[in-house]
């Protein structure tokens, strides 16, 4: 999952930030609402963890931007504040959910999965494509009754083609969506040819039908 954390307090951003790269997310950091609305108005994030109190302004009127905008990000609030009216006014916005400081790191994980499921899979507990499946709580993938063993980063490309069925996914928009931002400056995606073609392989190995299809000078598509 691609996160964009926007919090100012320097020594939580970096746990947070620590702790969910551990985890396995690309993670990027934004310490005030202009370099957030900079950073959500330029790349795709699946989450946003929002602080209401930003030294620049109010993480709610970030919220507010990003739903004008039609961002598909969900939505954390996460905030020192624990007044009903807060709450109110975030979820009203269009946040997902709310978590209140201090907080323990693996509900915040357990949170974000949550958010994912929902907005990107109907929150179910299994992603179905046809012949494969996939157990996101368990980070397992199988072809029928086979089970297909992925890297890391095969299984998040293999997500996010699950999350956008149908939808042209440019080389650019994948890169960022598995090594984070700054790749964006690359000008070669030979890393990303690698990691589709041993995807596409363990899949087939396996008995899946080819189900991405590639858009020559764009990027790919996941397609029944």
């Amino acid at each position: 999952m691609k996160i964009l954390l926007v919090e100012d307090e320097k020594k939580l951003a970096a746990a947070v930030l620590d702790f969910l790269r551990s985890e396995g997310h690309v993670c990027e950091w934004a310490e005030d609402s202009i370099t957030a609305d900079e950073k959500i108005g330029v790349y795709e994030y699946d989450c946003a963890l929002v602080d209401i109190m930003l030294p620049d302004g109010s993480g709610l009127d970030l919220i507010k931007k990003m739903k004008e905008a039609r961002s598909r990000a969900g939505i954390i609030i996460i905030s020192a504040k624990n007044s009903v009216n807060d709450k109110i006014s975030g979820l009203n916005l269009g946040a997902d959910d709310y978590l209140t400081k201090p907080f323990h790191l693996s509900e915040l994980n357990a949170r974000l999965n949550s958010v994912q499921r929902r907005r990107q899979f109907d929150g179910n507990p299994e992603i179905i494509f046809d012949q494969i499946k996939v157990l996101p709580d368990a980070k397992e993938v199988w072809v029928g009754q086979n089970r297909v063993t992925l890297t890391r980063k095969e299984y998040d490309l293999l997500t996010y083609l699950l999350a956008n069925p149908g939808r042209v996914l440019t080389k650019g928009a994948i890169s960022e969506h598995l090594y984070g931002d700054d790749i964006d400056q690359v000008d070669c995606f030979d890393f990303l040819y690698s990691q589709m073609k041993n995807l596409r392989k363990k899949l087939a190995e396996n008995g899946s039908p080819d189900y991405i299809q590639t858009i020559y000078g764009v990027g790919y598509k996941l397609t029944a």
